[in-house]
């Protein structure tokens, strides 16, 4: 659906938003934005409330989701490999804490 898809589009905004080791973050980020605005001006969704599904999405999903939302979308918006492989880095990090915590 597309509600779902503009939902992991801007997760994988705010999880990228979250990549402090990253450089060029402010790049990327501006890539996924462009992104976002052409899938909404491509897909109006009718009586959706674009505003608050993002403050929903930053607000309510885990950092895991949202960078594993952001690993579907990086390719889409072009970017480099490095980030690729440093938000699978942090998806490991992650899951190792989830499992010691467990």
């Amino acid at each position: 659906m597309l509600e779902d898809t503009f939902r992991y589009l801007v997760g994988a905004y705010y999880g990228i938003a979250e990549m402090d080791n990253y450089e060029l973050k402010e790049y990327v980020l501006k890539d996924i934005e462009n992104y976002i605005k052409d899938f909404i001006f491509a897909n109006p969704i009718k009586d959706f409330d674009y505003d608050k599904e993002a403050r929903m999405v930053e607000s309510e999903r885990s950092l895991k989701t949202k960078l594993q939302d952001s690993l579907i979308v990086l390719p889409k918006v072009n970017a480099t490999t490095e980030l690729i492989l440093l938000v699978k880095a942090r998806l490991k990090e992650i899951r190792e804490e989830e499992l010691e915590n467990y």
